[in-house]
């Protein structure tokens, strides 16, 4: 299992130069399901921090309950530009979503829904089913870093960010055993997304990629 939903298509997006990712599957039919290793987990040290005061208050958000043992280490930096903070804090919002269906055994739950549509949304739902089925869900310490974000004449966002996996697992529900699995370069993901602001003044993630073993992402 993997930790973070993937998509069938690739995008390019710019960081500090043109940056193309190939979409890497949820599932890798060329490992076992039950002993792969996390491909993702969302907040170190803090359990589920509150949207940022930038994220627009229109909408109600709903309230993201992780279990105690799923912890993040976002280290995305403030921009001071109200809009960019919006959709680094909506994008936070949205992987502590994932986590918790998952968490709560539920690949249609209505928050992770509320921060992501078409594609992406489609895509954590296969994800999360995966999870379901082989009743388990995540554990441990992910940290996020090495962002990029940029705002397009379009009205969408580009974001492009690293996952360090190396502390996340996964544990299965009916032992109780976390699967501790070793550190290698497939341990850090690199991720593209898109995210547009709805009606409600929330950025809703509409695309997302990753690609494991990413030279951008190594330590």
């Amino acid at each position: 299992m993997n930790r973070r939903p993937t998509l069938l298509t690739a995008i390019t997006l710019t960081a500090a130069a043109a940056l193309t990712l190939s979409a890497c599957g949820s599932d890798d039919s060329s490992k076992d399901k039950d002993n792969d290793k996390i491909a993702g987990a969302e907040t170190g040290g803090e359990k589920s921090a509150s949207p940022s005061a930038s994220a627009s208050s229109s909408a109600e958000r709903p309230k993201i309950e992780l279990p105690s043992d799923v912890t993040y280490k976002f280290e995305w930096k403030k921009t001071g530009d109200p809009d960019k903070d919006a959709v680094l804090s909506d994008a936070e919002q949205r992987i502590k979503a994932v986590d918790m269906a998952i968490a709560e055994q539920d690949p249609l739950h209505e928050a992770y829904r509320f921060y992501s549509e078409g594609t992406a949304a489609a895509g954590s739902e296969t994800y999360i089913k995966e999870f379901v089925d082989h009743k388990a869900r995540t554990t441990g310490l992910t940290r996020f870093y090495n962002e990029s974000l940029t705002m397009k004449d379009n009205g969408t966002a580009a974001l492009v960010y690293c996952e360090d996996q190396s502390k996340a697992f996964n544990k299965f529900l009916k032992t109780g055993k976390t699967d501790v699995t070793p550190v290698t370069k497939d341990s850090y993901v690199i991720y593209a997304g898109t995210l547009r602001k709805n009606k409600n003044g929330v950025w809703v993630t509409e695309t997302l990629t990753s690609q494991r073993g990413s030279a951008k992402c190594q330590p």
